[in-house]
């Protein structure tokens, strides 16, 4: 479980108010890039060229969809994000982004596709940094990869067990619960995928310098990072003020954990139950 279905009217709009995103998105620009940099080097990708088929979950502003059009993959993309506003904002940055491949908007849940998209109707299903939000993700990958053609491809990054270690770790110190989403370890998030087909993956560390630990809660809030588990209630202020005292002491850093996986379906679709 990543995040309850209560979490996800939350979500929806602490992404849909998120302004100035990319200001405060730098780590999700670096895990942006470095997605774009393997599903760049996918089979997949120069197989089928221009007739590339390809569906973006969770688009945002677009630092993923402008990071794979600069690396030349062309194709007929559907780009969705569950904010409605995220998908306006990533629409307006592609069109000023010259030479783009055929782009489709659309506001979409990327946990459960909408019947309309038919199995066997993608190559290629991308995702940077969505899927830590989804209620129940190995259900989701199953219904994912079943868009998948034959020897599609599900590329994506998602967030790990130890990301913000630094602020569970002040909460821990004052006798706290931070009260964030929990993720999985690299291990557990391997076993969720279906049966069949070809697992790669990696993790990336990426740390992030802070003013302290205002800006921190900041940077979370303007990202629309900062939606807490549902179970979870706020702290008083007073207990607050100290957790944030003890992760300024700590260097007011963060670090994220991200798995960085390719998933390629096999070659024949019954493989998948077998």
């Amino acid at each position: 479980m990543i995040c309850s279905d209560q979490t996800r009217p939350r979500i929806e709009a602490a992404f849909d108010a998120a302004q100035n995103y990319e200001t405060h998105a730098r780590v999700q620009r670096r895990v942006a890039e470095a997605l774009a940099d393997r599903i760049a080097a996918l089979p997949v990708v120069a197989a089928r060229g221009d007739t590339l088929r390809l569906l973006e979950i969770g688009c945002g502003t677009g630092l993923l969809t402008r990071a794979l059009q600069d690396r030349g993959i062309g194709g007929h993309w559907l780009v969705t994000d569950i904010a409605p506003r995220m998908v306006s904002r990533c629409a307006t940055a592609m069109a000023d982004h010259a030479a783009a491949p055929a782009l489709t908007f659309a506001v979409l849940d990327g946990s459960a596709p909408p019947a309309s998209l038919t199995p066997g109707s993608f190559d290629l299903i991308c995702s940077s940094m969505a899927f830590q939000w989804f209620a129940d993700l190995g259900p989701a990958l199953a219904r994912l990869a079943d868009l998948l053609a034959p020897g599609g491809t599900l590329a994506f990054s998602t967030l790990l067990d130890g990301t913000f270690a630094e602020w569970e770790e002040a909460h821990r110190r004052e006798g706290l619960d931070a009260g964030g989403l929990r993720y999985p370890s690299l291990h557990a998030l391997s076993g969720l995928f279906p049966r069949g087909g070809n697992l790669s993956a990696r993790e990336l560390h990426a740390r992030d310098a802070y003013a302290g630990a205002g800006d921190f809660l900041r940077a979370l809030k303007r990202i629309g990072a900062a939606t807490p588990r549902s179970d979870h209630r706020p702290l008083p202020p007073a207990s607050l003020r100290r957790v944030m005292k003890a992760f300024d002491r700590m260097g007011a850093a963060a670090t994220y954990r991200v798995a960085l996986c390719n998933w390629t379906s096999p070659t024949a679709k019954d493989e998948l139950s077998a």
